[in-house]
């Protein structure tokens, strides 16, 4: 037990100064408690000390974890380590508002599990019940008839480990989800992909006529910004957190000319992966690039990596045309590039891969990127034999949710994004999806939890919850003229974790969008703190 102790002091000591001040806050916040005073213990023997210390250090830092949120394999808080940069970033606006410039780089994440420090094995070990119903109905009632929410709003409240619902108001109402829809894409494209597909971005020369393709993967993430890109190889080890670099792939690409002795070609590209109109229902917008499977850096013309930004009309053009240029600077000269289609005898120069389709989802999530949205929608449909286009990706999300066994009762998809006001979505269904993405059976699904926004420190949540519940809550945000939604995780105060999905729509769109967001968010702040027993 001295050994036990010894080993245990170091990490204990730098979980609890790490988490400290922010589990002080969070509990003066949400739960004033005056204990009584307890009798002075009688006097201990050096190893009974030690042993117990060492039990209740243990102890003391599972609470600590419990209550403050993810940490990475070091003991450091991982919300802590990234949020200075995050501050600095207004990068995660929902549909509206800008972004600050910023390097893309992938959203922070969470630990890749949840499995409770006790080690049950549902998806979360506490020893405290769930809450009661009806005390949580006492508790979030009048904040949900809050008139600022509106003249319709439904709510569920889900316990993650049991799956048994705490509380309802016209969860099973299918109302419109705005961003949330991001939970639902989430899902379906981690369930027919998997968690580790990768989007691949070819180069390649036709046999017959000599010509060079730069093919389309369908890799929103694409960039051919100097400071980002990965690896040609994307078995690399280093490959997996970078994003695939169009400079790369021009580098790799005229190395394997030159060594044909070519020096000047003809240049075309392909997008004929993905099919149908380009220009999402809502038409030209600085919310979302037109859809094709060829993009460079999201077709923003401005160095912003997230949120709103004037687009090109033609990504995939665009894309070619800076592909061209870092050939011409590889010493490879081409022609004006236009479309055209690869055939299946044409030869792989080269190659760049997206990162796993997990940090694809959590940067989603985290950033509410409509435009990697959209592309998941599109290579959900190719894995299911859907047409890659608006409908079809549509179709592909519906088809994997029902094969999971959700309850699909009035939900309508028409995007991936949530841009659609015609999506339609339950508060029930946004619950089931959280509760089924921690579910130890379904370990590929987990990114659709551990890329929420961390109230207070990533993504579209980094300015809410100032006080209160910043680092407890994790949830995804949706805003549209009169809608406003949250759906995520928060763990209350006796360490259970809660999913939740709450939902507001305001007909005549007269409510001022920050009075309702902060609605939701004390709506979201009183579970954090609730024991209701």
């Amino acid at each position: 037990m001295v050994r036990l102790a010894n080993a245990v002091r170091p990490r204990l000591a730098r979980a609890v100064t790490a988490a400290g001040p922010r589990v002080a806050r969070v509990t003066k916040a949400l739960r004033p408690a005056h204990l009584p005073r307890l009798p002075r213990p009688r006097t201990l023997r050096t190893w009974q000390y030690t042993a117990g210390a060492a039990t209740a250090g243990l102890a003391l830092t599972a609470g600590v974890v419990t209550a403050a949120g993810p940490w990475d394999a070091n003991g450091q808080r991982t919300a802590e380590r990234d949020r200075a940069a995050a501050l600095e970033r207004a990068g995660g606006a929902d549909h509206g508002s800008g972004t600050a410039a910023a390097a893309r780089r992938p959203a922070p994440s969470a630990a890749p599990v949840l499995t409770g420090l006790g080690g049950t094995g549902g998806a979360v070990g506490t020893k405290r019940a769930a809450p009661d119903e009806k005390a949580l109905t006492d508790v979030l009632r009048p904040l949900l008839d809050d008139p600022a929410l509106g003249d319709t709003r439904a709510a569920a409240v889900v316990d993650v480990a049991t799956g048994e619902r705490l509380y309802d108001t016209d969860a099973g109402k299918a109302l419109t989800p705005a961003s949330t829809t991001k939970i639902a894409t989430a899902v379906a494209a981690l369930s027919a992909l998997g968690p580790d597909h990768r989007l691949t971005t070819r180069a390649v020369l036709e046999p017959d006529t000599g010509e060079l393709v730069l093919v389309g993967g369908g890799d929103p993430t694409l960039t051919a910004r100097p400071e980002d890109g990965g690896t040609s190889r994307p078995s690399e080890a280093e490959s997996g957190g970078n994003w695939a670099s169009l400079r790369v792939l021009a580098t790799g690409t005229a190395e394997a000319l030159r060594k044909r002795g070519i020096h000047k070609i003809t240049l075309s590209y392909d997008t004929t992966l993905y099919t149908g109109p380009v220009l999402h229902p809502i038409g030209h917008d600085e919310n979302i690039a037109p859809v094709v499977a060829l993009t460079a850096d999201e077709g923003r013309t401005d160095d912003s990596a997230s949120g709103t930004a004037i687009r090109v009309s033609d990504p995939a053009a665009d894309a070619t045309a800076k592909f061209a240029a870092f050939l011409k600077d590889a010493g490879i000269t081409t022609t004006s590039p236009g479309p055209s289609k690869a055939t299946t005898r044409a030869e792989t120069l080269a190659t760049v891969s997206s990162p796993p389709l997990s940090t694809l989802v959590e940067r989603m999530l985290t950033q509410s990127d409509n435009d990697i949205a959209e592309a998941l929608a599109r290579h959900t449909a190719i894995a299911s034999g859907e047409p890659a286009s608006f409908d079809g990706g549509a179709k592909a999300i519906a088809t994997q949710l029902r094969k999971l066994g959700l309850p699909m009762s009035g939900a309508v998809f028409q995007d991936g994004s949530g841009l659609d006001r015609d999506d339609r979505l339950s508060a029930g269904l946004l619950t089931a999806l959280l509760v089924k993405a921690g579910d130890p059976a379904h370990p590929g699904l987990r990114p659709a939890l551990t890329g929420l926004p961390v109230a207070g420190f990533t993504g579209t949540l980094s300015t809410r919850y100032a006080d209160g519940a910043s680092g407890v809550v994790r949830a995804k945000t949706g805003s549209l003229s009169g809608v406003n939604t949250l759906a995520g995780t928060v763990v209350d105060r006796d360490g259970r974790l809660l999913a939740f999905a709450f939902l507001a729509f305001d007909a005549t769109q007269s409510r001022n969008t920050d009075e309702v967001r902060a609605a939701l968010d004390r709506a979201a702040t009183a579970l954090a703190g609730c024991g209701c027993r």
